[in-house]
């Protein structure tokens, strides 16, 4: 739903819903089966076919894979359109994208000439890490609490509060949290040529074969 006041706009969405319709058209303009993207993702048909359905759950893992695999921004996978104007986002509103170790909550995506940015609130769980082999973008993260460990291709830092990280996401890299959860502010940053630009994609676009 999206209510919008003078120059206001607040807005909640499905992530599982916006991922169901954003995929398929993805999928279409790559000209891939469900089975062609099964097979580069290594993500199930049976679980693709669910997320398109808009029935599936989900998680980092499996959205970053597909990120990946079709070379384009979460947000093109996330997002209903852009923002525009001022946008309130509620913490108890945010739908929560989770995986091994971290939770994301989608915050705004915003566009700037040739640079698009995805804004996320990042906590990474007590105890736990997120791998990641890597998807477009360049990836920022600025801590707000707690102690986070960060490793980038064998590299290997450790961050506190108001300390700064940043990396091209497209090499593997992980997060941790070895003692206490850390929360963090997440930026991805795209560049034109690595965006697609969904609104240019007709809603009645044919799909391609399921199989």
């Amino acid at each position: 739903m999206e209510v919008r006041g003078e120059n206001v706009s607040v807005s909640e969405g499905s992530v599982r819903g916006m991922l169901a319709v954003n995929l398929r058209r993805v999928r279409t303009e790559r000209g891939l089966s469900i089975s062609e993207l099964s097979r580069r993702s290594k993500i199930g048909k049976a679980t693709l076919s669910q997320l398109e359905s808009g029935s599936g759950n989900p998680t980092i893992e499996t959205v970053f894979s597909l990120s990946r695999v079709l070379e384009v921004p979460i947000s093109d996978l996330l997002d209903a359109r852009p923002a525009s104007g001022l946008t309130v986002v509620r913490a108890k509103e945010a739908e929560v994208l989770s995986g091994e170790g971290v939770d994301l909550r989608p915050l705004r995506r915003i566009e700037s000439g040739d640079t698009a940015f995805e804004v996320f609130d990042q906590e990474v769980r007590a105890g736990c890490r997120q791998e990641s082999l890597g998807h477009v973008g360049t990836e920022h993260t600025i801590v707000q609490a707690g102690r986070l460990h960060v490793q980038v291709e064998g590299h290997d830092v450790e961050l506190g509060p108001g300390d700064y990280v940043g990396f091209d996401a497209s090499l593997p890299h992980s997060y941790a949290a070895p003692g206490e959860a850390v929360r963090s502010v997440l930026l991805l940053q795209y560049r034109a040529d690595q965006r697609l630009h969904l609104s240019d994609t007709a809603p009645g676009t044919p799909s391609s074969p399921e199989g």
